[in-house]
């Protein structure tokens, strides 16, 4: 309760507590009133806008977290925050990379600390990805600050942005520590099975898959997650969408649906975190023709800012898939 005492600048900075309080223990619509309640006491104040933009990112509602963002930005427009906020969401793939590079090349001007510094410089890194620069993206990884940094996830992060370039020898020592010290991260063993898989170390692969695959399970699934039959409507109205030679390819196949790749294909081999697998595949057929279709709900949506993205996404991926059953073999495979 508010005591006499208080000015509207406490209760402001209390409502704004509470609110970021009420996100991390996943109450958004608590979230939103605390945030609405210091919109009551200062209608211009960008860290309400802010909030209430992260909310949002967090129902699955893009555009409206965006348009938030950029209120937040045009109150203040040294607000670091919001500034890598509306970034982060605009480096999807589906989204705007040259525009989040924008967003980012400004919020640099305004780091102060290593960690701030090394943030905006792993999200240029992906916007430049994004935009087919790894020349200049290796250039911006040689040019993050060597620390101390506060948090531990960081070197992570500077690991996963190393593999990712291809420099396997700089990533590895990264990861590696990562997952002695960050256990519960399945981000950090999904990496570390990439690692082994880059080595050929086959069964250590597959023990890092196998634990970012239970790690993954124990995640809350996003706030704006579908109903399973909301799911299995998405991925029928995609394969419709899909040409009819890419369609030929999938005719009379099974579809199933199921919230990740089971422990037993991990084990065997298969990515953990694939959104679509192609299975019982008759390759002497022209097209190849496709027995049975897996399409992963946590896997697509994990890939998705939202529900709207959903259906593109598995569309997309359908698209990559099939094209690659008949895309010619790689010279060491051939």
């Amino acid at each position: 309760m508010r005591s006499n005492d208080d000015t509207p600048m406490d209760a402001l900075a209390a409502h704004l507590d509470r609110g970021w309080d009420l996100v991390a223990r996943g109450d958004f619509a608590g979230a939103r009133r605390a945030a609405e309640e210091s919109l009551e006491i200062d209608e211009d104040a960008p860290e309400a806008y802010n909030l209430i933009g992260y909310i949002s990112a967090a129902e699955g509602h893009v555009d409206v977290a965006l348009d938030h963002y950029r209120r937040a930005i045009d109150l203040d427009d040294c607000f670091l925050e919001a500034m890598l906020n509306a970034a982060e969401l605009l480096l999807h793939p589906l989204r705007d990379a040259q525009g989040a590079l924008d967003l980012i090349d400004d919020a640099l001007d305004l780091c102060e600390t290593p960690d701030e510094h090394a943030d905006a410089l792993l999200m240029r890194v992906d916007a430049l990805v994004q935009l087919g620069d790894d020349d200049g993206a290796r250039a911006v990884l040689s040019a993050l600050p060597e620390g101390p940094y506060e948090g531990e996830q960081v070197a992570f992060l500077i690991g996963r942005a190393r593999f990712e370039l291809g420099d396997l020898d700089a990533a590895e020592p990264l990861i590696h520590k990562a997952a002695a010290s960050e256990v519960r991260n399945p981000d950090v063993f999904y990496y570390l099975g990439l690692v082994h898989d880059a080595r050929g170390r086959t069964e250590d692969a597959a023990a890092a898959f196998l634990q970012a695959r239970e790690l993954d399970l124990g995640e809350p699934s996003p706030a704006w997650s579908l109903r399973k039959d909301e799911f299995e409507a998405q991925v029928q109205r995609a394969i419709r969408r899909l040409s009819r030679a890419q369609s030929a390819a999938l005719e009379g196949a099974l579809v199933v649906t199921e919230a990740v790749p089971g422990a037993e294909v991990v084990a065997e081999g298969v990515d953990p975190r694939v959104p679509v697998l192609l299975d019982a595949i008759e390759f002497d057929a022209t097209p190849p023709r496709v027995g049975r279709v897996f399409v992963y709900q946590r896997n697509v949506e994990r890939s998705a800012l939202g529900p709207l993205e959903i259906e593109d996404e598995i569309r997309l991926t359908l698209e990559r898939e099939i094209a690659a059953l008949s895309a010619p073999p790689a010279p060491d495979e051939a």
